[in-house]
C-alpha cells in the first residue's frame, strides 16, 4: 500500500484519470490518504478522514511512508480556523491555506514553517458561528473551500471545525446520527436533508434557531425551514424538500 498527503492549498480530486473529468471533491492542504492505484499522471486515493475517492493529480501530491501515515491518523488534528491564512517555510516562500487545512500535518510537509492563522479546537456549541463564517461562500459543485462549496462540503467543513467527521455527500451523511421525528424536536446545529422527485437525497442544510436554515444554494445562505422544506425567502417559493432531520452528536 502507497500512501500520500497534499502540500497545496486545494487540489481537485476527480470521478476519472483527466483534467477534463468531473470535479467530485477537493483535497485541502495537509490531508492524508491511501493511494489505491495509480496511472501514468495520476493516482486514485481515499482519504483518511471520510473514504472518499477520486482521481488526484500525480503532480499534486507527495508520497509518505506506513509510519507517517498511521502516526497522522493516531494524534490529534489541528485545522486552520481562518477563511483564509498563510503558512510561512524557511525559503522565505508562503503556502495559502483555507479553513479546514490539516495544520497538524504541516511539519512533514516542510523542514519548518510558521502559520499567522488560528488553531484551536472547538465544539458543537460552534456550529452555527462556523457556518455564519461561510455565509456567501460561492456555490461550487466538489468544492470545499470558502472559495467555492457544494452543500455536502459546507456542512462537512463546518462539522470537521467542531471536531466531527462526516462523510462527504449528502446522501452518506443522511447515513450518520440519529433521526428526529419531527422538526420540533430540531435544535440548532442539527442537519436537515432533502431529497428530489426520485426520492434520492441531494441536498442538506444546517438548522438555526427559530425555524431558520443556512446552507449551500447558489451561496452559502440563510432561508426559512418549515415542514415542507426550504423556503426562499427572496423568491418567495419552496425550494426543497424536506426528508429527513438527523442529529449528528
Amino acid at each position: 500500500m502507497r500512501y500520500g498527503i497534499c502540500p497545496i492549498s486545494i487540489a481537485p480530486l476527480r470521478a476519472e484519470a483527466s483534467d477534463a473529468s468531473e470535479m467530485v471533491s477537493q483535497v485541502l492542504y495537509g490531508e492524508y490518504f491511501k493511494i489505491i492505484d495509480s496511472r501514468k499522471k495520476w493516482v486514485r486515493i481515499r482519504l483518511a478522514h471520510d473514504n472518499y475517492e477520486g482521481w488526484l493529480d500525480a503532480k499534486q501530491f507527495i508520497e509518505i511512508d506506513a509510519d507517517q501515515y498511521h502516526d497522522i491518523h493516531d494524534n490529534d488534528k489541528i485545522y486552520a480556523q481562518d477563511l483564509i491564512s498563510h503558512l510561512s517555510h524557511a525559503d522565505e516562500t508562503l503556502s495559502t491555506i483555507t479553513i479546514g487545512a490539516l495544520i497538524s500535518t504541516a511539519p512533514i510537509l516542510a523542514d519548518h514553517y510558521t502559520h499567522d492563522g488560528k488553531e484551536f479546537a472547538i465544539d458543537r456549541d460552534a456550529i452555527i458561528e462556523n457556518a455564519l463564517l461561510l455565509l456567501n461562500a460561492p456555490y461550487l459543485w466538489g468544492g470545499r473551500s470558502p472559495l467555492g462549496i457544494d452543500c455536502s462540503g459546507f456542512t462537512q467543513l463546518v462539522y470537521r471545525m467542531c471536531g466531527f467527521n462526516l462523510l462527504r455527500d449528502a446522501s452518506q451523511q443522511a447515513t450518520q446520527g440519529e433521526v428526529l421525528s419531527f422538526i420540533e424536536e430540531a435544535t440548532q446545529g442539527d442537519l436537515a436533508f432533502f431529497d428530489n422527485s426520485e426520492g434520492a437525497i441531494t441536498h442538506v442544510g444546517i438548522i438555526m434557531n427559530d425555524n431558520y436554515i443556512i446552507h449551500a444554494h447558489g451561496k452559502v445562505r440563510i432561508d426559512r425551514l418549515d415542514q415542507f422544506g426550504i423556503f426562499n425567502v427572496e423568491k418567495h417559493l419552496h425550494t426543497h424538500k424536506l426528508r429527513v432531520i438527523k442529529k449528528i452528536f
